[in-house]
């Protein structure tokens, strides 16, 4: 053999052995995300894991979601933790920040619904029709949105039936707008994260707390409380998001940011409700078991919860321009109109 045809051979052996000359395999990408619930909280096996399997399943592998090991921040302080960059995906509680996150408080008000599933999905429409584009919500990419279906008033040692029941009773509570229906029923609210429930009861601090229901078995209060008031369409909800990184989210592909999404946004949305439906349910029948009392609301009560709700609305609305809302009530109606459609009635 030539010498020419020799060097060629060899050379051609090692363009092969060595992949020079080929397309090399895409990296796969790792998103952090920063979780604050231990990893025995329901919401990790049957929220966030699935997620991330489908976020892997639909990328090809091409995009991984690692939840770090222990949160890189305090609650309150995943929405700047996601905006800044500090871990790629977060969520938490919109009124963690209650005035950056005005405009959402029409969803934790009374009544808004028990049906975690179809309040989720409503919020989600909601939001993509009349927020999105709001200065507040700013450097992320909203990935999912949800309600947990109601909360309601659990006493240690009463059943809480009438307005006067809840006078002077002090409430662990979290919000402005549990505040002020504490406030305006005449208890004194008690501001404290639900982990903290057990430590303020068993202190004496506080004589109830308000949570979903199954917020009372999971952060294991149900020995606590032993009373149970609840209001149709829930004394108050919470909202949260799941969101990623602006800057992150737009290095990824324009057909894997397709692809997560398809398994994000309403369909997100959506499992997060239809799990909080099933804890809630699950919770309720524990309790009931066990002999917990559950109690019906006077319609005194109701009609005082109604009231502040007007005034709460009112005021809210009327300060739509500070949070970038022309008809903030427009808003609220078409929530509720879709929270209707997706929940059958």
């Amino acid at each position: 053999m030539k010498l020419g045809k020799i060097l060629a051979t060899l050379s051609a052996g090692f363009v092969i052995a060595t992949g020079a000359g080929l397309p090399a395999a895409q990296a796969a990408t790792t998103l952090t995300m920063s979780s604050w619930v231990p990893p025995t909280h329901f919401l990790t096996p049957e929220v966030f894991q699935p997620w991330i399997d489908d976020v892997k399943r639909v990328t090809e592998g091409r995009v991984e979601v690692r939840i770090l090991p222990k949160p890189v921040g305090a609650p309150a302080q995943h929405w700047e933790l996601a905006r800044k960059g500090v871990a790629d995906i977060t969520w938490g509680n919109f009124t963690y920040e209650p005035d950056r996150f005005k405009a959402v408080w029409f969803a934790e008000m009374p009544f808004t619904g028990t049906k975690g599933e179809a309040s989720s999905v409503a919020l989600w429409e909601t939001y993509q029709k009349y927020l999105a584009s709001q200065p507040a919500f700013a450097g992320v990419v909203m990935l999912g949105i949800g309600l947990f279906g109601g909360g309601q008033i659990h006493h240690g040692g009463k059943a809480v039936v009438e307005p006067d029941d809840l006078k002077n009773q002090k409430v662990r509570m979290g919000g402005p707008i549990q505040k002020r229906l504490l406030e305006d029923l005449g208890a004194v609210p008690v501001a404290g994260p639900g982990p903290k429930a057990y430590e303020l009861l068993e202190s004496g601090v506080v004589d109830a707390s308000l949570h979903s229901l199954e917020s009372v078995i999971n952060f294991r209060v149900e020995d606590k409380l032993k009373h149970h008031t609840i209001i149709p369409g829930g004394f108050y909800d919470a909202s949260f998001f799941v969101a990623i990184n602006e800057g992150k989210w737009a290095k990824l592909s324009e057909a894997d940011r397709k692809a997560i999404m398809g398994v994000s946004g309403e369909h997100l949305s959506r499992l997060w409700g239809q799990r909080f439906d099933a804890q809630n349910k699950a919770a309720e029948a524990k309790m009931r078991a066990e002999g917990h009392v559950f109690s019906v609301p006077s319609k005194a009560l109701l009609e005082r919860i109604g009231a502040v709700r007007e005034r709460m609305l009112a005021d809210w609305a009327a300060e739509g321009a500070s949070y970038g809302v022309d008809k903030p009530l427009e808003m609220l109606q078409f929530f509720e109109q879709r929270y209707k459609a997706h929940a059958g009635q």
